[in-house]
């Protein structure tokens, strides 16, 4: 039996450093993320039924930004297909087959998408 490797997880969240300077909020924040710009992102647009019960989804992936503005278009993707869907682990995932939709939608907004699978 093989013993399990311990991560940062099972420290409950604490993080131990040597440093006196070592700010706490700075290393938490994700402002130094910056949103590309669309015409600078390459997406990609799956198919998918796996793990959902048979039903099928569009997936949206490889968007490079804030949540923030994954949430917003994830949203806006959702309102123009008329679809719902959720926006998890950094994937915009859309009810139902409608690639060709998001996929006019999101070069109409100056993304970059590419057709993955069938």
């Amino acid at each position: 039996m093989s013993k399990k490797k311990l991560g940062l997880e099972d420290l409950g969240g604490f993080v131990f450093s040597t440093d006196d300077d070592f700010d706490v909020d700075a290393a938490n924040s994700d402002s130094d993320i910056a949103t590309l710009l669309p015409k600078d992102q390459l997406l990609e647009a799956h198919f998918s039924n796996k793990g959902r019960g048979g039903k099928i989804v569009t997936v949206i992936k490889g968007f490079e930004g804030k949540d923030e503005d994954l949430n917003t278009l994830g949203k806006s993707l959702k309102k123009k297909c008329g679809v719902g869907g959720s926006v998890k682990d950094g994937e915009i995932i859309i009810q139902g087959d409608v690639r060709n939709k998001v996929i006019e939608f999101l070069k109409q907004d100056g993304y970059r998408v590419k057709r993955v699978g069938g």
